[in-house]
């Protein structure tokens, strides 16, 4: 379940805006000011997908506290300000807040605007991750795992899989491997094999998803689907 953390030192305003998600099926956490908003975030049982944020906090501004939270997390943060706060504004945006609304503002253009937030960011989420199997790849932060086990690879390893696993089911030839993954580097095109058996002995001791087609080059396959190849 998505989850949004509200920070406003106004708690009727953070119980209106979170009764306002909560009825569209998004939890919520309020926090009155910043060092408990930090503790919320902190104290988190699940990842916190989108911040509301109030400029004007007693204990800390909210554009300080929006660096703080920025180093902690890529998600959205919404501001909320006053209409003739326009310097504060820009400079909440430019400490990594990712857009603003008005006081006083409407309950259902503030809800509107953060549902739009968290599906820009669902679908954002989606492209940065990518499962084959029982292999899970996050391209933002390179990791791989395999049954839900961590596996460590070389930078080189990592780009070898992603781009095979971009291209599942195609077949590829070592050329148009060398040439997605190394680019224009200057290299030996045997380093494409060589790269497929490390991968091969840290994924995939089967060859249940990278299988050698002769004299053409690799396939990547769901290998959850093709066990008797």
């Amino acid at each position: 379940m998505q989850k949004v953390l509200i920070v406003d030192d106004d708690i009727d305003i953070a119980g209106l805006i979170a009764d306002a998600l909560e009825e569209e099926g998004i939890s919520c956490i309020t926090a009155h000011n910043a060092a408990d908003a930090v503790r919320a975030f902190e104290e988190a049982d699940s990842v916190i997908s989108l911040i509301v944020l109030d400029i004007m906090l007693p204990d800390m501004s909210g554009i300080e506290l929006c660096s703080i939270l920025r180093k902690k997390t890529k998600c959205p943060i919404l501001f909320l300000t006053a209409k003739s706060s326009t310097p504060d504004t820009i400079e909440g945006l430019n400490a990594g807040g990712d857009d603003y609304i008005t006081k006083p503002f409407v309950v259902e253009e503030l809800t509107a605007r953060i549902k739009a937030h968290l599906r820009r960011e669902e679908r954002s989420n989606n492209d940065d991750i990518l499962s084959v199997g029982d292999i899970v790849i996050n391209k933002d932060t390179m990791e791989v795992f395999l049954c839900g086990e961590k596996i460590l690879l070389s930078t080189r390893e990592f780009q070898l899989l992603s781009f095979m696993s971009e291209n599942s089911g195609t077949v590829l030839t070592r050329e148009q491997i060398f040439k997605g993954v190394w680019g224009g580097e200057y290299g030996d095109i045997g380093t494409v094999a060589v790269n497929i058996n490390g991968l091969r002995n840290k994924l995939d001791k089967n060859s249940d998803y990278i299988k050698t087609v002769w004299g053409v080059g690799y396939k990547f396959v769901n290998g959850k689907h093709n066990k008797a190849e």
